[in-house]
């Protein structure tokens, strides 16, 4: 059953270094505020999971707690390359980076055959690209029943899976609206997880007709963090923060004014500086 924690409490009890790390949302409800205090606590040799890394993942790997990504898009939506994630590839700075490529599609496959307990997932994919040629973890199986030859990859079972939802309950249930990614399937495939949240309600109330529910014997733990998805957006709380996308090129691009933001927006502040963000309630874009 899903206990209240801090977000310091959360992130130590589900993290560890070593693990395999999933933090998943897609443009929304990306967990910020876990990631960065991921880095405060100084995680490291983690193999970090996402469908689509970007600034937080930037953040992660360019303070050093990353040694594998595995991924299916990165960069800077948007605006262009994540400079930390190029810089750990290319010049292995601030350590070299093992990356293992997939298809969003092979992706979300591999998240549903985790959450199923399967070993690995089977879809229709990979076909006349190179993905296969430079990632071994892509292959084959012929259909026993019709003779089609159909793509496979290993299911993805995290350590440990990190997500921001709208709001939970007293009971520890959690509600997801809105672009919905493959936060369900990330939770219900790792060995332990960690909800942060917009708010605490006795009740969800209505709900729109693609909410998710997570049920609290799926989750390890429930932190309370307004604001926690900035500069991502929660649905229905605050809009993107699309100036700060743009402005991450400039601070992230040098090392120096990387570490420079690092020790004064993650190292030297806490999750309350994530609630000036949260604001009124208000529809985002």
């Amino acid at each position: 059953m899903a206990e209240f924690v801090s977000l310091a409490e959360g992130i130590e009890a589900v993290v560890s270094d070593g693990c395999s790390v999933a933090m998943e949302g897609f443009t929304h409800l990306i967990p910020h505020a876990a990631g960065h205090e991921t880095i405060r606590q100084g995680k490291r040799r983690l193999t970090l999971i996402r469908m689509t890394p970007d600034l937080i993942y930037d953040q992660l790997i360019g303070t050093g707690c990353a040694e594998k990504l595995i991924f299916s898009w990165g960069g800077n939506p948007g605006v262009g390359s994540l400079h930390r994630f190029r810089d750990a590839v290319e010049n292995g700075w601030p350590h070299r980076l093992e990356i293992e490529e997939h298809s969003h599609a092979a992706m979300a496959n591999a998240y549903e055959a985790g959450a199923a307990n399967l070993p690995f997932a089977v879809f229709r994919g990979y076909k006349g690209v190179d993905l296969p040629s430079v990632n071994p973890q892509i292959r084959s199986v012929t259909c026993p029943y019709t003779g089609e030859v159909l793509a496979t990859v290993p299911a993805i079972r995290p350590d440990a899976a990190v997500i921001h939802a709208l709001k939970a309950d007293r009971e520890g249930n959690v509600l997801l609206e809105g672009i919905v990614g493959v936060q369900k399937e990330a939770v219900l495939a790792a060995k332990r997880s960690l909800v942060t949240v917009e708010e605490i309600v006795d009740d969800f109330g209505p709900r729109n007709a693609n909410a998710v529910i997570l049920p609290s014997w799926a989750v390890t733990a429930i932190a309370h963090v307004p604001g926690g998805a900035y500069p991502s957006y929660a649905q229905g709380y605050y809009k993107r923060a699309n100036d700060f996308y743009i402005a991450w090129d400039k601070i992230a691009r040098e090392r120096d004014t990387f570490l420079s933001w690092i020790t004064e927006n993650v190292l030297e502040k806490g999750p309350d500086a994530f609630a000036r963000h949260a604001g009124s309630k208000r529809e985002a874009a």
